[in-house]
C-alpha cells in the first residue's frame, strides 16, 4: 500500500507541469509579447512590424513590443528566437531574406529556418524599388546602366541592407539581368543604407516601396524602377522593370513579411496567434495605411507559410548557385 500510495504521489507530481502548461497556452497571452526583427530601426520590416504591432496589440490584448536585433543580416535576430523559449512571448517577423541566406552553403553557421523556427503565418508583401541618390544623372534603368559603362565615369555604388539580405539579392537578380557594374556595398539593414543613399554618399539602393515613396514624393531620392509585375498603387510614376525591357530569372522579387516562434511552439498558442493575426489583418484603419504603403495583406496558416520557404529556398539556392554568388 505504501508503494502504491508513492506510485500514485509520483504520478500526481508529474502530471502538474503538464497541467500548468497546457493552463499557461490556454490563457495565452497574460503578458507583454516581444517581436523581435532582425534588421535595424527605419528598414523594411521594422517599418512593417512597428505598423502592424498596434492591431496585433489590440486584439491579443497584450502589449506587443518591437525589438530590433540587428546583426550579420538578420541571422543573430533569427537565431535570438530560435534559442528562445517556445512559449508564445518571443516572435519573430522575417522578411524573405530568411530563405535566401541557406543559399550560401559557404556561410557559417547555417541557418535552415524550417528546421530551426516554427512556422505561424505568413502575414503580407510588397514590391521592391530601385532607388537613387538625386546625384545620380539618370532618370530610368537603361540611363542607369550606361552611365555604369560610362569611359571615364566614378564607380556607382550599391548600398543594400546587408551580405544575404532582400536588398542585395534583389539587386543581385536586377544587376545580371541588365548587366549593371557597380559595387556592392553592404550596410546593416535597410534604414542605414538609405540614410547613406539620401546623403549622397552611395548611388543605388534597392528599398521597399513603402519605404521609398514618401522619400520619392519629398524628392529627397529618384525612384528608377519598380520590381512587381504591375505598376505600384504607391509608386504609379515608376514603370516596372519588364515596361522597360528587362527580363530577369525567375525568383520572386517582392518583399514578404511572415511570423514564425521557436520550434516545439504549442499548437493552441499557434492557433490563437493566427486568429489574432488574421483579425489584426482585416482591421479597417491597418488596410488603408498598408494600402498607403503599397503593402498587400497576404495571410497564410503555417502550412502556407511552410510551402513558402521549401519553394522560396529552392529557387534562389539555384539562382545563388548558378550565378556563383558568394556571402562573403
Amino acid at each position: 500500500m505504501r508503494r502504491l500510495a508513492s506510485v500514485l504521489c509520483a504520478c500526481v507530481t508529474l502530471s502538474i507541469p503538464a497541467l500548468s502548461t497546457v493552463q499557461a497556452a490556454s490563457d495565452f497571452p497574460t503578458r507583454p509579447i516581444r517581436m523581435v526583427v532582425g534588421f535595424g530601426a527605419g528598414g523594411a520590416t521594422d517599418t512593417f512590424t512597428r505598423i502592424f504591432a498596434g492591431p496585433f496589440s489590440q486584439v491579443l490584448g497584450q502589449t506587443v513590443f518591437v525589438e530590433n536585433v540587428a546583426g550579420a543580416s538578420g541571422y543573430i535576430g533569427w537565431r535570438t528566437v530560435a534559442s528562445a523559449t517556445p512559449d508564445g512571448y518571443t516572435l519573430l517577423m522575417s522578411e524573405n531574406a530568411i530563405v535566401m541566406r541557406p543559399g550560401f552553403k559557404e556561410i557559417k553557421p547555417t541557418f535552415d529556418p524550417a528546421a530551426e523556427l516554427e512556422p505561424v503565418a505568413f502575414v503580407a508583401s510588397s514590391p521592391l524599388a530601385v532607388c537613387v541618390s538625386n546625384s545620380v544623372p539618370a532618370n530610368n534603368m537603361k540611363e542607369l546602366v550606361d552611365l555604369s559603362h560610362a569611359p571615364g565615369a566614378k564607380k556607382l555604388t550599391n548600398a543594400s541592407a546587408g551580405v544575404t539580405s532582400v536588398s542585395q539579392l534583389v539587386f543581385e537578380v536586377v544587376r545580371d539581368a541588365t548587366k549593371l557594374d557597380i559595387l556592392d556595398v553592404p550596410y546593416r539593414g535597410g534604414g542605414p543604407a538609405m540614410a547613406d543613399l539620401i546623403a549622397g554618399h552611395v548611388d543605388i539602393n534597392v528599398a521597399s516601396s513603402q519605404v521609398a515613396k514618401p522619400l520619392m514624393e519629398t524628392k529627397q531620392i529618384k525612384c528608377l524602377a519598380v520590381t512587381s509585375k504591375q505598376r505600384s498603387p504607391a509608386l504609379p510614376t515608376v514603370a516596372t522593370l519588364n515596361e522597360q525591357g528587362i527580363q530577369h530569372a525567375d525568383v520572386d522579387l517582392r518583399f514578404w513579411f511572415s511570423v514564425f516562434g521557436p520550434k516545439g511552439l504549442p499548437a493552441d498558442v499557434i492557433a490563437k496567434l493566427q486568429k489574432s493575426i488574421q483579425q489584426a489583418l482585416a482591421d479597417p484603419a491597418l488596410s488603408e495605411r498598408l494600402k498607403g504603403l503599397d503593402i498587400t495583406a497576404e495571410y497564410g496558416d503555417a502550412p502556407v507559410l511552410q510551402a513558402r520557404l521549401a519553394k522560396d529556398i529552392k529557387n534562389w539556392g539555384a539562382f545563388i548557385e548558378a550565378k556563383g554568388l558568394k556571402g562573403q
